[in-house]
């Protein structure tokens, strides 16, 4: 087992991380229109975790956080978060807000907190994942960078 660090993801990526949201239940019909930036984490090449960032202003969504089944529980997705949210400080992100219909306590755990999701920037409540994808049920968390 070699998991290497957290890197961009390359266009040859997609079609792994894709498999990977759809075995997970996660959204993918909007990642071409969206264009998430995607970081991946590799075992002896393959895509085992990956995560994305799409921008709205000084926002950002954590959005698509996906760790294979068989790599779980081995902090990969703290790895992939943590990489996320340096990147977002890095491009002068203020605010993360992400929605989850599974992961509600790995991200308490990771600092991020329960939000009204009419609480969201207006142009977050826009898009895609806020209008259609994640059902009403999810959980919209949030978290300051500043």
């Amino acid at each position: 087992m070699a998991v290497s660090v957290v890197e961009t993801a390359l266009a040859a990526d997609l079609v792994p991380i894709r498999a990977l949201l759809e075995i997970s239940g996660l959204p993918t019909s909007d990642l071409e229109a969206g264009r998430p930036e995607f970081v991946v984490l590799r075992d002896e090449g393959t895509v085992v975790a990956a995560g994305a960032l799409q921008h709205f202003g000084g926002t950002a969504l954590l959005r698509s956080v996906v760790v294979a089944e068989h790599q779980r529980s081995r902090g990969l997705g703290q790895q992939v978060v943590r990489e996320l949210e340096r990147r977002a400080r890095s491009q002068n992100i203020e605010q993360l807000v992400l929605l989850t219909e599974s992961a509600s306590e790995f991200f308490l755990r990771a600092g991020y907190r329960t939000i009204e999701r009419s609480a969201a920037p207006l142009q977050l409540q826009q898009s895609a994942e806020f209008r259609s994808l994640c059902p009403s049920s999810a959980i919209c968390m949030s978290k300051a960078l500043t």
